[in-house]
């Protein structure tokens, strides 16, 4: 088994964290990012998604999508259970998983893809087609990520942890969410204190220091 990896991506972040909050040993690891943050050709050739993480099996099956290799896992290996264990859990934490993964970690992209130097004509990710940055999507990214700043000191005042009351995939995903975010000059604001709690105590975990 072998999951092709960038090191700093937010998406492959969730899958190490991931595994490793299973009490799993990760799978080897091949890293497939080289000279100017640009994916290896010889990745492309095998991968032509051209996006990373993505879990090659040891009888030739590849899934890409890091949650769709976190519900592999999950199904795999089902204890601790990190996805639900009713439908009420499930879409409860699949609605906040989501909602970090669309909010604050795609805001955090489209600032990142559409200023940084490296990813002139790279505009979106999964194609060789040059595509070209929006200035414009810089500030809407912005937005994007502090509305969701502000969505989640709404929810964590109420709920020790993104979903409820206990860990699941959604904090894995919010955690690497907002850790993207604070890499790229959008730190948690003042005005989130249980945020910055939430924040504290996520990032204690063993997989949080283990998966960067």
């Amino acid at each position: 088994m072998k999951l092709y990896n960038w090191q700093f991506a937010p998406n492959c972040r969730r899958v190490r964290m991931f595994v490793l909050e299973k009490g799993l040993d990760l799978p080897s690891i091949e890293e497939v990012i080289g000279s100017g943050l640009r994916l290896l050709p010889q990745y492309i050739e095998t991968w032509p998604h051209a996006m990373v993480p993505m879990l090659e099996l040891d009888d030739g099956t590849r899934i890409g999508e890091a949650m769709a290799i976190c519900r592999y896992f999950e199904d795999e290996f089902p204890d601790p259970n990190l996805m639900g264990r009713d439908g009420r859990e499930k879409g409860t934490i699949e609605m906040w998983e989501r909602r970090a993964y669309d909010e604050c970690m795609i805001g955090t992209a489209e600032v990142f893809r559409n200023s940084h130097p490296e990813f002139v004509d790279r505009g979106i990710p999964g194609t060789t087609a040059k595509v070209p940055q929006i200035p414009a999507l810089i500030e809407r990214g912005k937005g994007r990520v502090a509305r969701y700043y502000q969505k989640m000191q709404d929810q964590l005042r109420e709920n020790r942890f993104v979903a409820g009351n206990r860990f699941s995939v959604a904090d894995i995903t919010t955690l690497c969410a907002i850790d993207f975010a604070r890499a790229v000059d959008m730190s948690i604001p003042s005005d989130c204190p249980d945020v910055a709690r939430w924040h504290t105590e996520i990032s204690a975990r063993s997989s949080a220091a283990r998966s960067v």
